[in-house]
This record gives C-alpha cells, sequence and structure tokens, in this order.
C-alpha cells in the first residue's frame, strides 16, 4: 500500500470522523452555521475556495483508480471535494441556499452527517489497519 494512501486515507478518515462527531454533538450550532454560510455569500466563496484547493489537492496527489477500495474511496472523496468547490464557486449564493432547503437539510441532518461519518470510519480504520500488516 502506498505511503500517500495511507496518510490521506488518515487524514481524511480523522477529520471525517470527529468533524461529523461534533456536528452530530452540537446540531443547534451546526445547523445555524450552516444557514449562516449559505446565506452570506462572501463566506459561501471562501468555503468555496478552501473546499476546491482541498480537493485539487487530493485529486493532484492522488488519482489512482485501481489497488484494492482503499485508494479507490481516498480517490472518490478528493473528486467529489473538487467538485464540491467547484459548485460553491460557480453557482449562485441563492442557489445553494434553495438546493439546502430542498434537501430538508435540517430535517435529515442526521442522515446527512452520518455518511462522512461512516466514510471517516472506514477510512480511519482501513489506514491504520494497513500500516499494521
Amino acid at each position: 500500500m502506498k505511503q500517500r494512501t495511507l496518510f490521506l486515507s488518515r487524514l481524511i478518515g480523522l477529520f471525517a470522523l470527529l468533524t461529523s462527531l461534533a456536528l452530530l454533538t452540537r446540531k443547534a450550532a451546526a445547523l445555524a452555521m450552516v444557514s449562516a454560510i449559505v446565506h452570506n455569500p462572501p463566506m459561501l466563496l471562501m468555503l468555496g475556495l478552501l473546499t476546491l484547493a482541498a480537493g485539487l489537492a487530493i485529486v493532484l496527489t492522488h488519482n489512482l483508480w485501481s489497488g484494492g477500495a482503499l485508494p479507490v474511496v481516498v480517490t472518490l472523496f478528493g473528486w467529489l471535494i473538487l467538485f464540491r468547490g467547484l459548485f460553491l464557486l460557480f453557482l449562485p449564493a441563492q442557489t445553494v441556499a434553495w438546493l439546502i432547503d430542498s434537501f430538508h437539510f435540517g430535517q435529515f441532518f442526521p442522515f446527512y452527517v452520518m455518511i462522512p461519518l461512516a466514510i471517516g470510519a472506514y477510512l480511519t480504520y482501513a489506514g491504520f489497519r494497513r500500516s499494521q500488516s
């Protein structure tokens, strides 16, 4: 297993796992933060820039589509982050706010947070497990 894959798996996994747990334990604050960001175009632009940079960093350093599930999941996560950054940069703020509202983010908050929690748990486990083999 490539060291870069293991490093990114651990980094992305721990980040997704810990932030998801924090959001779940602070639901009201998390919902207020999302609402504040999507209704603040300059903040949305900044989030788009940071997300784009993170996605590009992952894709440019780790664009592996073979070698097992772990490298592919890391690569897919990088591409998803890259596209999310592009959407945040190029979609009007009103459209982003409409999308968040149309997905009933507040109503299905636990479900939406469980997705990165599950991915984070897998990446963290696989990243640390592989290094012991």
